[in-house]
C-alpha cells in the first residue's frame, strides 16, 4: 500500500516538472439558437463559458460533471471539430485557435479522439483494415505491405487478432469495436488523445479491460489524455488531475488524491458523496442537490451553481467567482475560499 502511494507521488512530481502540452485560456464555445421565419439568431447556448486549464505532457486530466455541462463540447473544441467563440487553444506552444485549411490539417496529426459510441463511430462499409489505415494513408506515403504491417501491429497492441483486419465492425462486440477505435486513434502516433466517455457504452465487465489498455498504451506511446467521463469512479482510476465542470464553467481543479480526500466546491462535494462505497466505515452522507440544472441558454447571474447550492449567500447571486488556488495545485471557483 505504501509502495503504491510512493509511485503515485513520484509520477505526479514528474508530471509537474514536465512541459505543458495543452494550455486552454478563457475558452468559450457558444451555439447559436435560431428561430422565426428567417431563422435569425435569437440567443446563444453557452456550452463552454470562459474556462482555463492546462495539461502537462504524459498526464491524464479527467473532466467530470453532469450531462450537458460542456465536457464533450470542450473536447471537440480543443480538437477544432468545433470553432471556439472566444479564447485561446495553445497546443505544444502553438496557437491553434484560428488556424484552418492545410495548417489545421497538419496540426491534427498530433491530436486524435476516441468516441463514446463504438457502434456509431465505425464506418459499416469499411473493413477494419481500411478504418485503421485511412488516417495513415491521408498523411503518409507508404507502400501497401508496409501499411498493412503497421495496421496489424496496431491490432496486436490493442489486443485484437490478425484476422480482424479483413472483418467489418458489425462482426465485433462493443469492447472489440472500441479497441478498433483506439487503434485508429493511435495510427498517427498523436501526442494528445481526447477520450470522450470511452467506456460508458460498454458492459461493466469490459470497462476495466479497456481502461487498463488505455493506461498501458499511455505508458508505451508516451500519450497525454483528456479523459472525459461522468463516472467519478472511472475518472479516479484513470486521472492524475481532475477538472470539475458545471454549466459550462470549471469549478474545481485538483490532483486525484486532493480532490477525493478534500473536495472544496459544494458541487464537487455532492458528486463525490454520490459515489457508492462498499465499506460502511468509509461511507459519507449523501448530499442531495435541490432543483435542476439551469438552461445554458439562460444561465443564472453570478455563480452558475447558486440556484442549487446549499451554502449560497447573497453575494453568490451577483459575483461570478474565478478559479483561485487554495492549496498548491488545488484551485476552486467559490467565494467561500
Amino acid at each position: 500500500m505504501n509502495t503504491t502511494k510512493t509511485k503515485r507521488s513520484t509520477k505526479q512530481t514528474t508530471i509537474v516538472e514536465k512541459e505543458t502540452l495543452l494550455d486552454i485560456r478563457h475558452l468559450k464555445t457558444y451555439y447559436p439558437v435560431k428561430g422565426g421565419f428567417l431563422r435569425r439568431t435569437m440567443g446563444q447556448v453557452k456550452a463552454v463559458d470562459d474556462i482555463s486549464f492546462e495539461i502537462k505532457k504524459g498526464e491524464t486530466l479527467g473532466l467530470v460533471g453532469e450531462s450537458g455541462c460542456g465536457k464533450s463540447t470542450t473536447g471537440r473544441t480543443i480538437l477544432r471539430l468545433l470553432k471556439p467563440t472566444d479564447g485561446k487553444i495553445l497546443f505544444d506552444g502553438k496557437d491553434i485557435t484560428t488556424i484552418s485549411g492545410t495548417e489545421l490539417r497538419h496540426a491534427r496529426q498530433n491530436f486524435q479522439m476516441i468516441f463514446q459510441d463504438p457502434y456509431a463511430s465505425l464506418n459499416p462499409s469499411q473493413s477494419v483494415g481500411d478504418i485503421i489505415s485511412e488516417p495513415i494513408r491521408n498523411y503518409k506515403k507508404v507502400g501497401k505491405k508496409e501499411l498493412k504491417n503497421e495496421v496489424l501491429d496496431l491490432l496486436s497492441r490493442v489486443g485484437l487478432p490478425r484476422e480482424a483486419y479483413d472483418k467489418y465492425g458489425h462482426e465485433f462486440s462493443g469492447g472489440q469495436r472500441q479497441r478498433i477505435g483506439i487503434a485508429r486513434a493511435l495510427a498517427l502516433k498523436p501526442k494528445l488523445i481526447v477520450a470522450d466517455e470511452p467506456v460508458s457504452a460498454l458492459d461493466v465487465s469490459v470497462q476495466s479491460q479497456v481502461l487498463n489498455l488505455l493506461k498501458e498504451l499511455q505508458a508505451e506511446f508516451d500519450l497525454t489524455y483528456l479523459f472525459i467521463a461522468h463516472d467519478l469512479s472511472v475518472v479516479k482510476h484513470m486521472s492524475d488531475r481532475i477538472g470539475v465542470m458545471y454549466l459550462g464553467n470549471m469549478v474545481e481543479v485538483a490532483t486525484n488524491e486532493s480532490l477525493y480526500a478534500g473536495p472544496l466546491h459544494p458541487y464537487t462535494q455532492a458528486l463525490i458523496s454520490a459515489i457508492p462505497e462498499m465499506d460502511p466505515k468509509k461511507r459519507k452522507d449523501r448530499i442531495v442537490l435541490k432543483g435542476y440544472v439551469p438552461s445554458p441558454q439562460n444561465p443564472p447571474s453570478g455563480c452558475a451553481f447558486h440556484t442549487r447550492c446549499p451554502l449560497a449567500k447573497e453575494e453568490c447571486y451577483q459575483v461570478k467567482p474565478t478559479l483561485k488556488e487554495v492549496t498548491p495545485g488545488h484551485r476552486v471557483a467559490c467565494i467561500l475560499y
